[in-house]
């Protein structure tokens, strides 16, 4: 049945007249301690019915989203129900069987409220449950779905620190009815509902959904997915709401290849629009519209860094595609089963101001030179937290060496074969507290001797001294061989996606690395990173893509 009307809970309430009618009040605890600004659990419960619904709820003040259930005692089911937003309310009905509840009964007893108890304990997903129920007023109840048929539950521990306890126990008439016993409900099965009520306990917004990223001149714009460099790279404008303190904020990416066997460098970016020019105006117009930077190795590097009139792109996400997901999984080894797609997950939540409220340009690179590419899909979700601390209130762009236009002429990050490297000067107009620079990198290029396979030490200046260095590799790579059906497989047992890299793997994200900077000064800085990249070998060359961004209060 599509529509439940919620006239049943009325029929449950009728039904209660002339029967002992109980309502109970429960405040949780951690660590005891009371939690501070809870929503207390109430039910009511009789011989007929148990409700279990939360004060808020009761006091028609629901706080969205909102979940409360009956049990109807006569024939054992739970209808449970879930007010998601103001026009939304879904439900499920199961009928189960508490008797699959299985407890161990101990000795032991203590009272609680001047009532004699008793202690049941179980174990669920490796938690230790206590209950302590009484049979003192002949009904059964509890403020979860556990230990609805012990008796009156008064108290529920968990692993010994969080508890829910009864702390008042009123004798009424009947169960009262609700305000909104006319509304209609959507029915759905447990599953599905389980799944719209978590999904409303978040915001998603949708970026990119099973869009394609390849080499092709037949990929076009069109009304909502702006498309450059022959269908590398796809832009989107998009409105990103107001977002509460303290919330964290998450990227997730999928990918599959649609025809791509390689791994590739992938990014997802937003276009700063502050300044006078923005990377949008070098998608639109070519690399040669971009601000150029100039090391001395005799190349230029288009809308690399921040200028009095330019910002770079913000970096939200670098991942890599590993080889030939999905489209190669035909390829057949023995206990070999291969992932059907890569999903990748970073918190972005650091970069919380750059998007907070605003319309933005976001975009995903995946440099390749395939027909088919790969597929990828996109999501921001932005979850609240009751007591979140509030991230930094400054997002500064200063560089980006990856060349997300490398499929239309841009440079690659071969500057750091220069003494220099990458100096970025930057003027702050006002003092910046607890600085830090959000900082990718990546090696790539060359076969043995290249620097995606030899470890290079990255260091960073701040106005001419060093505050940090580190040398970026990953070990693991071999962690990810079931996403990498077309990896090439070599004579000495180890497959390409084994090998370590310059910090990443076929098959994975790259995790900012945050370099403490201490408070800043109005005024102008540099930053300047240095990184000892190796020489061509023949066509073979070195290159680091590197990403920094300035977060602050």
């Amino acid at each position: 049945m599509k529509y439940y009307i919620l006239i049943l809970v009325a029929f449950f309430s009728l039904q209660s007249i002339g029967q002992s009618t109980y309502k109970i009040t429960y405040l949780k605890s951690s660590n005891g301690k009371l939690i501070e600004n809870q929503d207390p659990t109430i039910i009511y419960s009789n011989d007929f019915l148990t409700r279990v619904i939360s004060k808020s709820i009761d006091d028609n003040k629901i706080v969205y989203p909102s979940e409360y259930f009956n049990l109807n005692r006569k024939s054992n089911t739970f209808i449970q129900i879930a007010a998601l937003n103001s026009e939304k309310t879904i439900s499920t009905q199961d009928s189960i069987s508490l008797a699959k509840q299985s407890f161990e009964l101990l000795n032991e007893t203590k009272k609680i409220l001047g009532y004699n108890c008793k202690k049941a304990k179980t174990i669920i997903n490796s938690n230790t449950i206590e209950l302590w129920y009484t049979n003192d007023l002949k009904i059964k109840g509890a403020p979860t779905q556990l230990g609805q048929n012990l008796g009156l539950v008064l108290e529920m521990v968990r692993n010994g620190n969080f508890v829910i306890a009864a702390t008042k126990v009123e004798k009424l008439k009947k169960v009262p009815e609700f305000s909104n016993k006319d509304a209609f409900i959507n029915s759905f099965d447990l599953l599905t509902y389980r799944d719209l009520l978590w999904k409303s306990r978040f915001t998603t917004i949708s970026i990119f959904k099973d869009e394609i990223i390849n080499f092709s001149d037949a990929s076009k714009s069109n009304d909502s997915i702006l498309r450059f460099a022959n269908g590398t790279v796809i832009v989107r404008k998009v409105k990103i709401p107001a977002i509460a303190k303290g919330s964290q904020v998450f990227i997730d990416v999928t990918e599959q290849s649609n025809g791509d066997a390689y791994d590739r460098t992938g990014s997802v970016f937003m276009i700063p629009m502050d300044k006078k020019r923005s990377f949008l105006d070098g998608l639109q117009n070519g690399v040669k519209s971009l601000p150029v930077y100039e090391n001395g190795n005799g190349k230029q590097y288009q809308g690399i860094i921040s200028t009095d009139e330019y910002s770079p792109i913000i970096e939200l996400m670098r991942f890599f595609t590993p080889f030939g997901i999905k489209q190669y999984n035909t390829i057949q080894l023995k206990d070999k089963t291969w992932e059907d797609r890569v999903n990748y997950r970073q918190d972005i939540s650091e970069l919380t101001a750059a998007i907070d409220n605003k319309e933005i340009y976001i975009g995903t690179f995946i440099g390749n030179y395939d027909n088919g590419g790969h597929k990828v899909s996109v999501n921001i979700t932005i979850h609240p937290e009751e007591n979140g601390v509030a991230k930094a209130s400054n997002v500064i762009p200063i560089f980006n060496s990856t060349n997300v236009m490398e499929m239309a002429g841009q440079e690659y990050g071969t500057l750091f074969n220069s003494k220099e490297g990458l100096i970025v000067n930057f003027t702050l107009e006002k003092d910046l507290k607890n600085a830090k620079l959000r900082y990718i990198t990546t090696g790539h290029g060359g076969w043995e001797n290249g620097d995606e396979f030899v470890p290079k030490k990255n260091t960073l200046f701040l106005d001419e001294k060093e505050v940090f260095h580190f040398t970026p590799w990953r070990e693991d790579c071999g962690s990810y061989r079931l996403y990498n059906p077309a990896s090439g497989n070599f004579p000495n047992g180890l497959s390409s996606s084994d090998y370590s890299r310059s910090n990443w793997c076929p098959g994975m994200v790259t995790n900012p690395v945050y370099i403490e900077l201490g408070d800043l000064k109005a005024g102008t800085h540099s930053i300047q990173v240095k990184i000892p990249q190796g020489e061509n070998e023949g066509t073979s060359f070195s290159s680091w893509n590197v990403s920094g961004v300035l977060i602050g209060e």
